[in-house]
């Protein structure tokens, strides 16, 4: 059976891959400085959450072929590229889908995967995957440092460089910062909830390897 999901893993990676670089390449003819935007596209917390994905299910195909059960250290990683995937959809979804975003053009099919597809995938593969073994809970904050490393990120290169990955990040929208703390408090506080539940699936008997 994890040789089936090892497979599974390698050709859902490979999607992945594709719709990154799909999108990459669709937009490079529009965009006027390359450099710039190839550093804003690997800015969006999308595009990072994908190749973070990507790798991992590269990393976990290997550990289907190779033993009977993950290591503690990808559960874990996996855990919190689930989370991110997880945020990446449910945010896309319902704040931004509809919105042109500064990256050129969009690929449509490359859009569905990235913000859609490959999110419900992810939490699939969390769910039913064998090989599992539950996370502690203290396990939240080492899920939650990447999206707050990235938050500080994000807020302080955007005043240098005058560009926000999100509109709602921009502090020049209506509100100003104080709109941009309340979504970054609700958005922080959506991920704190995901990483909980993507734990608590961690530690239900349907994710935990047979003895």
């Amino acid at each position: 059976m994890r040789i089936v999901f090892g497979v599974i893993r390698i050709a859902a990676a490979g999607i992945i891959v594709a719709a990154i670089v799909g999108q990459l390449i669709y937009s490079l003819p529009t965009v006027p400085d390359v450099g710039m935007f190839i550093v804003n596209f690997f800015s969006y917390f999308t595009i990072l959450s994908n190749a973070l994905a990507a790798v991992a299910l590269l990393v976990g195909a290997y550990y289907c072929f190779t033993v009977r059960r993950d290591p503690s250290w990808f559960n874990l990683s996996l855990a919190a590229i689930v989370t991110y995937m997880a945020t990446t959809g449910v945010v896309y979804n319902l704040l931004l889908r509809g919105i042109t975003l500064e990256q050129g053009r969009t690929l449509a099919w490359s859009n569905e995967v990235l913000h859609l597809i490959a999110p419900i995938y992810i939490v699939i593969v969390w769910v039913l995957t064998p090989g599992k073994s539950p996370l502690h809970w203290p396990s939240i904050w080492a899920i939650i440092a990447f999206p707050l490393a990235w938050s500080v990120y994000t807020m302080i290169r955007g005043p240098i460089v005058g560009w926000y990955p999100y509109p709602f990040l921009n502090p020049a929208q209506p509100g100003g910062y104080g709109a941009v703390a309340v979504y970054v408090v609700a958005i922080a506080g959506f991920i704190g909830m995901m990483a909980c539940a993507v734990i608590g699936l961690s530690r239900t008997r349907i994710l935990r390897p047979r003895r």
